[in-house]
């Protein structure tokens, strides 16, 4: 990246707002230009408005960004990323899932079609998935307590759920989010990835109540140990409520982590640990993409970030 990293933004939607208050904080960027075929007016950033354009070949053909943003339906994330990588240089942040299918009649998957130009349009070193939760402060802070403190051992087990009151808006959420474990699977596998080393889906029903809620259990690996990550999401709740507990078995330390509130706290036993506290100043979207855009942008992602990362967490949220 330059000293100014010109960003073309796709996708002008709600999502949109959190990548546009980000990027505004950073000194060193400009927004160059804005897609949406559904809007006359580009967003207004900082005091000004970019170009707009309808269809992100027009937007390349008049520029050359540094970095595509592009926060679009995931129907439409590979042929977006496809004309990013073909018709620019420019790295390509995708938000999550990266792609929504594995399977395809008679045509490669999405996630096939972006493997096949790695040869040519370097995929593997321009693509990037916005794995936001990976980035959450109590997340971070877990991540840190856990390689301070290396004689708690592996993690030997994991709980995770996350539930959404999506149910009140009926219809609405289905076509928005189109299930409980589509718009929370995603959120789980990648922030686990910073923890642990998912492998396989082992057993679930990740279609419960008409697509509502969802269970699956997943193998990992963790140092020398193998373990169970057991995922819950859900809808069918009156608030939200996202938490994870990592245990590790072996010194009978406990990892909870509150990621409504981004909060934690380590225990063993009687003792507590330590603990994650939060002054409640910044919006939880705010605190997830401030520090993802910092990584993104140093020159050195974190690997959360990567095409790697989001083809294995494509693999296992899209498993049979």
């Amino acid at each position: 990246m330059s000293d100014l990293v010109q960003v073309g933004l796709v996708g002008v939607g709600i999502i949109a707002e959190t990548h546009l208050a980000v990027l505004a904080e950073r000194a060193g960027v400009s927004l160059e230009f804005a897609v949406d075929p559904h809007l006359k007016e580009p967003p207004a950033f900082r005091g000004s408005k970019p170009s707009h354009y309808g269809s992100l070949s027009d937007a390349l053909e008049a520029h050359q960004p540094d970095l595509v943003v592009i926060a679009t339906p995931t129907d439409t994330h590979a042929d977006l990323a496809v004309q990013a990588l073909t018709l620019s240089s420019a790295q390509v942040l995708v938000e999550k899932p990266l792609v929504r299918d594995l399977t395809s009649l008679g045509d490669l998957t999405s996630l096939a079609r972006l493997r096949s130009l790695d040869g040519s349009a370097d995929v593997r070193g321009r693509v990037f998935a916005a794995h936001h939760f990976a980035f959450s402060p109590e997340v971070d802070w877990a991540a840190e307590e856990i390689a301070e403190h290396p004689e708690w051992g592996p993690v030997t087990s994991v709980t995770s759920a996350f539930c959404d009151p999506y149910i009140l808006r009926g219809e609405q959420a289905f076509a928005s989010y189109i299930s409980s474990w589509m718009d929370s699977g995603v959120n789980q596998l990648s922030m686990l990835s910073r923890f642990v080393e998912l492998t396989e889906l082992t057993s679930g029903d990740r279609q419960m109540d008409g697509g509502a809620s969802s269970w699956a259990t997943f193998a990992y690996r963790s140092r020398d140990t193998t373990g169970t990550a057991r995922l819950r999401s859900s809808w069918l709740t009156g608030s939200s409520s996202k938490e994870t507990v990592l245990t590790f078995g072996r010194s009978g330390v406990e990892i909870w982590i509150d990621h409504t509130s981004m909060t934690g706290f380590a225990t063993q036993g009687t003792s507590l640990l330590a603990a994650h506290g939060n002054d409640g100043l910044t919006p939880r979207k705010i605190a997830h993409y401030r520090p993802l855009y910092e990584s993104l942008l140093s020159g050195r992602p974190d690997p959360v970030l990567s095409f790697d990362t989001a083809a294995t967490v494509t693999e296992l949220h899209s498993a049979p």
